[in-house]
């Protein structure tokens, strides 16, 4: 009998949302917990070769694998066009672009050139 992948994926991705949620629950509670929810959340995304949702994606850090939440345990600072997360268990920098704003200058300086 053949595998229907569609429907393994879907229910993969319904199992990460679910654990996910779990560790945003269950986070003031047990960081362990919190920690090992993502894990096993990271754990199913790469067996399934699927990418986290983008509400997720930035909530753990991708060293320690820690779930991440700002002023408790990630710190979050705007520079040069960059939001800068670190994450305050193991130090890890995650640095992520401001795409909008970038090309919003970008076209004011196009503006003011002509």
């Amino acid at each position: 009998m053949r595998r229907n992948r569609s429907l393994e994926r879907r229910i993969a991705r319904e199992r990460m949302e679910i654990l996910m949620q779990l560790a945003e629950e269950v986070f003031h509670r047990d960081r362990k917990l919190a920690r090992r929810y993502v894990q096993l959340a990271r754990r199913i995304a790469m067996k399934y070769n699927l990418r986290f949702p983008a509400g997720w994606k930035r909530r753990f850090c991708r060293r320690c694998g820690s779930f991440l939440v700002p002023g408790v345990n990630l710190r979050v600072r705007c520079r040069k066009l960059r939001v800068i997360y670190t994450c305050l268990e193991c130090g890890h920098v995650r640095r992520v672009p401001y795409a909008r704003e970038k090309l919003q200058m970008r076209l004011q300086t196009l503006h003011t050139d002509a």
